[in-house]
């Protein structure tokens, strides 16, 4: 069975069709060269691809669309490089099982697998089913080892990997299509491309006042001074980003020189038609707070990860961070966490007077103190449950200038 491939820079979701052709050779220097670039596979007689792959050395991703006869999309493969000399890790796939040739693609009443596989043999399978005896149903997958892993391939050398899908049982011989130059032009906003991690969005602008800001709820805000609550006293020179609650150990700490940094709030103000006052209202509200390591100003800022933490392995908008399950983190003194941390057990669940001070006026709550090293724990408030990235502002030196935890979202830039 003949099978052709054809190369391109990308790959247009929508139009269903590639963006910036190549040749087998021009893909093959990409390839080596780390950059994105994408096979469409296509048998004779059939105008839709079998499978359409995305490859992304420098991002360590193989994405994978599966397509059938309608054109719809019935898996996703997402691959991350992990090992060395280069294993590819099944790490999310997704698979649609359409009841009819008449169901749109990814209908609301489609059955879906979502299967999560994670280096260390973990994983999660999701079943969600649709009519009656429908629900969604979670378990642990059993997998083997030579199917949460693949080797990777060199270039032309991928097999189909839909082959079984699609029930083709016969050799195939491989043919590199023609590629037709054509100005290629800009880059349709659908076409595919590699998941990013998230990123710090407009973290200087928060603590700027006067700069205009816009939520899909507030379509114009104004950020107002920053509110300085208090210092935080980090003698060992290891700073904590953590609930402090919880008891899972430390995932998130950030090395900064020892000494006393300025606590802050970044805050916004705001304005709404009121249903329960039948009147116009004005609000202040904090979005973010802030450990304000020097005055020097960011040059970037990167997310902090714990020693466990594999960015290779995020989605699109993914994130590390800290846990709450209580609604609270802290900025605290790594070196001084255990007695911290029970301080702030007795001060806040045992309502021992004498083991914290209870702070107001801020979306700061709480500090306890070590005595005998003068370190210091200083707990605030989030917005609710879940996961937080702690981002980190550096110098243009590459230095620590601040710490910074959103604690309600990142508004938009306003446009001028």
């Amino acid at each position: 069975m003949v099978v052709e491939v054809a190369y391109a820079q990308g790959w247009d979701l929508a139009a269903r069709a590639l963006w910036g052709p190549l040749s087998a050779e021009a893909a093959r220097e990409r390839d080596v060269a780390g950059l994105p670039y994408v096979a469409a596979y296509r048998v004779p007689g059939r105008e839709i691809p079998l499978e359409v792959r995305l490859v992304s050395w420098r991002e360590h991703y193989v994405g994978l669309w599966v397509y059938d006869a309608q054109g719809r999309r019935t898996y996703d493969l997402d691959m991350r490089l992990l090992d060395a000399p280069g294993r590819l890790l099944r790490r999310h796939t997704v698979g649609w099982q359409y009841t009819g040739p008449e169901m749109a693609e990814f209908d609301k009443a489609c059955p879906r697998i979502t299967v999560e596989l994670f280096p260390d043999g973990k994983g999660r399978r999701t079943e969600e089913r649709q009519g009656e005896g429908g629900g969604t149903y979670v378990t642990v997958p059993t997998v083997r080892d030579d199917e949460r892993w693949m080797e990777r391939p060199a270039f032309g050398d991928w097999p189909v990997l839909s082959a079984t899908v699609h029930g083709l049982t016969e050799p195939m011989e491989f043919r590199a299509a023609e590629a037709v130059a054509a100005d290629a032009g800009e880059e349709p906003a659908t076409c595919w491309r590699a998941p990013r991690p998230a990123r710090p969005g407009p973290i200087d602008a928060l603590f700027r006042p006067g700069t205009r800001m816009s939520t899909d709820y507030y379509p114009e805000m104004t950020v107002a001074e920053p509110k300085r609550c208090g210092t935080l006293r980090v003698p060992s020179g290891l700073l904590a980003v953590a609930d402090p609650s919880e008891d899972d150990g430390l995932e998130i700490t950030i090395a900064v020189p020892p000494g006393e940094y300025a606590l802050e709030e970044a805050r916004v103000t705001f304005g709404y038609d009121s249903e329960w006052t039948g009147g116009w209202v004005e609000r202040t509200d904090t979005t973010a707070v802030r450990l304000r390591v020097s005055e020097t100003p960011a040059a970037s800022w990167e997310m902090a990860i714990g020693p466990d933490d594999d960015v290779r392995l995020l989605a699109e908008d993914g994130i590390f961070g800290f846990d709450t399950d209580g609604a609270t983190g802290c900025f605290a003194d790594a070196g001084a966490w255990e007695p911290l941390q029970q301080l702030f057990e007795k001060a806040l669940v045992q309502g021992d007077p004498d083991a914290g001070e209870h702070l107001t006026d801020s979306m700061y709550i709480l500090r306890t103190s070590d005595q005998p090293s003068g370190a210091e724990l200083v707990a605030s408030a989030t917005c609710g449950d879940g996961t937080y990235p702690v981002w980190v502002g550096r110098s243009a030196a590459g230095e620590v200038v601040g710490v910074v935890v959103l604690v309600d979202g990142i508004p938009e830039l306003a446009a001028p």
